[in-house]
């Protein structure tokens, strides 16, 4: 039983994944999500239900279009498989529950602003802002985090990453300050704090890492939103822990 309710949430889980490729396709060319149907982006032409089955209809057309066989982009199976597992880790977790709504619509927004951001560096306010409502509400009707907490994370995330962004004068976006309200709605200014020292850790330690290899530059830009959500998963699965530690090197320093 268990392992078929997993299979259930996974596939799930894919499909919803399967939407989220459409909004990162989409939202950045401020097109519908809803209508047309999916298509081919190199010849428009509508895909069948065959055409649309998650990570197997990539597999059975070998990356490529039916109809004019231009190569279908990596993205769209990474994608739909990342969201089918975070989703199943998700309900391993916390299990049927407001937590498990709360953190599946959480990590699924966080995706498509990840592609979105790491295509465009861009985060698109569309995605942001009402992120940010969604995950209030959330946090009202489960009380974790409390609507306190959760209150304080929205606001207070956005607020110090938007002085951030005012005294860097460009070297952090506007966008990067929402999203980190958007993270603090969800997972509490506790989440915020952590995402932010996370991602900010991940984000140095991978910069330097490219300009190492001379992939990129030292002053070119580096999308600071996919770093934010890596942070903000690592809290969401491993806040206890994360919280654990930094309290003992807090203690020995003191």
């Amino acid at each position: 039983m268990q392992t078929a309710l997993l299979l259930i949430i996974g596939i799930l889980g894919a499909i919803i994944g399967s939407f989220s490729n459409v909004c990162i396709y989409r939202i950045p060319k401020k097109e519908s999500i809803v209508w047309p149907s999916s298509h081919c982006p190199a010849c428009s032409h509508p895909l069948n239900t065959l055409d649309l089955i998650p990570v197997f209809s990539f597999i059975f057309l070998r990356g490529r279009c039916r109809h004019c066989k231009a190569l279908i982009s990596w993205r769209y199976p990474v994608v739909e498989s990342l969201t089918a597992v975070l989703w199943i880790l998700v309900w391993l977790k916390f299990g049927l529950s407001l937590e498990f709504l709360s953190a599946a619509v959480f990590l699924s927004l966080g995706i498509i602003i990840t592609f979105i951001d790491l295509d465009l560096q861009t985060i698109p306010d569309v995605i942001s802002l009402p992120g940010v409502v969604i995950g209030l509400l959330l946090a009202f009707l489960s009380g974790r985090p409390s609507i306190t907490d959760a209150l304080i994370g929205a606001f207070g995330g956005a607020a110090l990453l938007f002085l951030v962004a005012i005294l860097s004068r460009g070297g952090m976006g506007g966008g990067d300050a929402k999203l980190l309200g958007m993270i603090g709605a969800f997972l509490g200014w506790q989440g915020a704090a952590a995402s932010l020292m996370i991602g900010s850790f991940a984000g140095a330690i991978t910069g330097l890492l490219l300009i190492a290899l001379k992939v990129i530059k030292r002053h070119d830009p580096v999308p600071f939103g996919p770093f934010l959500i890596f942070g903000a998963g690592a809290y969401l699965f491993f806040g206890e822990y994360i919280i654990d530690f930094y309290t003992m090197l807090v203690s020995g320093w003191l």
